[in-house]
């Protein structure tokens, strides 16, 4: 049997107006070549210029995954050469990242772990290339975006562990406003580090990398193969060859690209045309008030204190919108159950449905807190809150001004439902006698009372109504 060993290097577009070092605009475009300037070129003669606000939100997106910070801001350069860095190097950081040594909470099939962080940095991101048959093509909007790159310790011991890291880091990147991280825009892509290594051994297996994995779904495809591979090979009596391998998402394996035996000397030195920048105490402070709840903490809430199941806290906090939305339904005196049970279950199956954000939905919390009273109050039934709710949203109308125009409000008059009742018990006495003999005949009884009041008698008044009237015959 062998042990799997994942680590993680996950890179992320941050969310900013211009590049990292230009002024050029940080846009997604289809149209190539679109937002460029000369520093994004390499042109001779360019100065890169650091970009306050891409450090400031990578210095939050540190602190929310609890690194130790810098005192300084500070950049490298990565010297190497490929098509897609005109420059010749990357300006990066090496000597003193944005944060290091720190760590993410995650929940995978109920039991809570530990993700280590090794390091977190701001770079930028290299040029685009389109390969054809004989020649290719390289684009160089996305060349110059701000770009964090998030580097795990090699403490992920299965894909699931990993998968739920991945929708973890996302769920920060969302909740903070680091970045949209959309993996069909490029804007979050991930390094997949893969080993293994026999139960009970010290030491890790050899390391096999894949690179620039552009979905979830085929960074597991890419680790179930690589395990796979990897587990034939060794019980053939075979070695792992560390390697840099890509993963092809139409057969769905992997395939080698370069061998790497030792690690690559990218002769890092200080970038000398931006100067180190002091980190004030201040301006850290500032930036932790700025980070909300995440997701972690919030389902623990949930749970603890709503009382809710974590299959629905995972639900609600999977949205900071949505969440927001719900917990404003609380502060509004919701009872948590019902606010969760009408989220889940009708407001975001309405949202699925057109397709819409919960900042484009109509009703407010505060006409989920008066429909959600109504129901607790007995004023409608659950199931007449459903046809309320459609019709707000549709007719763009408040849940009190609907249950008027539909006649909704419940009976709750205690003369009003007995007579009721009295009189159907005299109408049907064998259906009286029959219940005494064990059959159920006590529905039929509640579905006339229904039926005559066209559904607004309260079920639970009428229920108790029914039962003392046939207990007195």
């Amino acid at each position: 049997m062998y042990k799997v060993v994942i680590g993680l290097e996950v890179h992320c577009e941050v969310k900013t107006n211009s590049k990292n070092f230009s002024s050029a605009l940080n846009s997604y475009s289809e149209y190539p070549n679109e937002n460029v300037d000369t520093v994004d070129l390499g042109l001779p003669g360019i100065l890169p210029v650091a970009n306050k606000e891409a450090f400031r939100k990578s210095l939050m997106m540190a602190l929310a995954l609890n690194c130790k910070t810098p005192d300084v801001v500070m950049f490298d350069r990565k010297n190497y050469y490929y098509p897609d860095l005109p420059k010749g190097y990357q300006i990066t950081q090496e000597t003193k990242p944005v944060g290091v040594n720190g760590y993410v909470m995650i929940n995978v099939n109920g039991t809570d772990k530990k993700v280590y962080i090794n390091n977190i940095h701001l770079e930028e991101d290299t040029a685009s290339l389109d390969h054809f048959g004989t020649y290719s093509l390289i684009d160089y909007n996305r060349a110059g975006v701000p770009l964090l790159e998030t580097v795990t310790e090699p403490c992920l011991y299965s894909v699931d562990e990993a998968l739920t890291f991945l929708e973890a880091l996302k769920g920060i990147f969302l909740y903070t406003g680091v970045s949209e991280a959309r993996t069909d825009r490029g804007q979050m892509r991930c390094d997949v580090n893969v080993s293994l290594m026999e139960e009970g051994a010290k030491e890790l297996g050899t390391k096999v990398e894949m690179k620039n994995i552009n979905s979830f779904n085929n960074v597991r495809l890419a680790i179930e193969y690589e395990i796979k591979r990897q587990t034939e090979i060794l019980e053939s009596g075979g070695k792992i060859t560390q390697e840099t391998r890509r993963f092809d998402d139409e057969d769905l394996k992997t395939y080698p690209m370069r061998s790497k035996v030792d690690a690559v000397d990218y002769k890092y030195y200080i970038e000398p045309n931006i100067p180190p920048i002091k980190i004030t105490d201040d301006f850290i402070e500032e930036i932790k008030s700025e980070i909300p709840m995440l997701q972690f903490e919030r389902v623990e809430k949930y749970i603890g204190e709503y009382n809710l199941s974590r299959y629905d806290s995972d639900i609600l906090v999977k949205d900071k919108k949505v969440s927001d939305y719900f917990e404003e339904t609380i502060k509004l005196g919701a009872n948590p159950k019902s606010s969760s049970n009408f989220i889940t279950s009708i407001i975001l199956g309405y949202l699925n449905k057109y397709e819409i954000g919960i900042d484009d939905f109509y009703l407010t919390p505060k006409m989920l807190v008066d429909l959600i009273n109504m129901v607790d109050k007995g004023k409608i039934s659950s199931k007449q809150s459903k046809e309320v709710f459609f019709k707000c949203v549709e007719d763009k109308k408040e849940p009190e001004e609907v249950v008027k125009i539909l006649g909704l409000t419940q009976i709750t008059d205690d003369k009003t439902i007995r007579d009721i009742v009295v009189r159907l018990l005299d109408e049907r006495p064998d259906l009286i006698i029959d219940h005494r003999k064990g059959k159920n005949t006590f529905d039929y009884f509640v579905g006339q009372v229904m039926k005559e009041t066209r559904g607004k008698a309260n079920p639970t008044l009428t229920r108790d109504i029914i039962n003392e009237e046939m207990d007195k015959r």
